[in-house]
């Protein structure tokens, strides 16, 4: 188990909150010393969009465009509603948010470089939401091979762009 953040490291998949008009491409990271990634959208809309987010794979930092080789466990919370809990969905290779989605939600992937095979590297999408108003950031939370690593860890460890 990891605790945030004594056991797991933060990398931006996105430079802040950034707008999902005419879509994302979110930065790539390296998972090669990595146990666990997990990609973490925070989701801000004025109306509800049916948006696909798409974590894709490769073998290069600079170009991960493959689908994921498995599906992984996915979690989706609307937080703007009475309830603030994450739902656990079907197991996917990507998710698409509902028309009727929340104004704010959070979308949770949970990736096993393990179960990625060759690919040690990963990015990935968010299409286009064609709504100025559609703010998406994504974090990922990088469990490290090894919980001695994560105070000595440098950012290059990861974020190799």
């Amino acid at each position: 188990m990891f605790h945030i953040p004594e056991g797991a490291f933060p990398v931006q998949g996105t430079v802040g909150c950034v707008t999902a008009n005419t879509g994302i491409t979110l930065d790539n990271i390296s998972m090669k010393n990595a146990q666990m990634v997990y990609m973490v959208f925070h989701i801000t809309s004025g109306t509800g969009h049916p948006i696909a987010y798409t974590p894709l794979v490769g073998t290069v930092v600079a170009t991960c465009a493959t689908a994921l080789p498995n599906a992984v466990e996915i979690w989706y919370g609307d937080v703007s509603t009475t309830s603030t809990q994450l739902t656990k969905q079907t197991a996917a290779k990507l998710y698409t948010t509902a028309a009727t989605a929340s104004l704010t939600s959070y979308l949770i992937f949970k990736i096993d470089p393990a179960a990625c095979g060759a690919y040690d590297c990963l990015g990935g999408t968010v299409a286009d939401a064609t709504h100025a108003d559609y703010f998406v950031s994504c974090t990922y939370w990088i469990v490290p091979r090894y919980d001695s690593k994560v105070s000595s860890m440098t950012a290059t460890e990861y974020i190799v762009d």
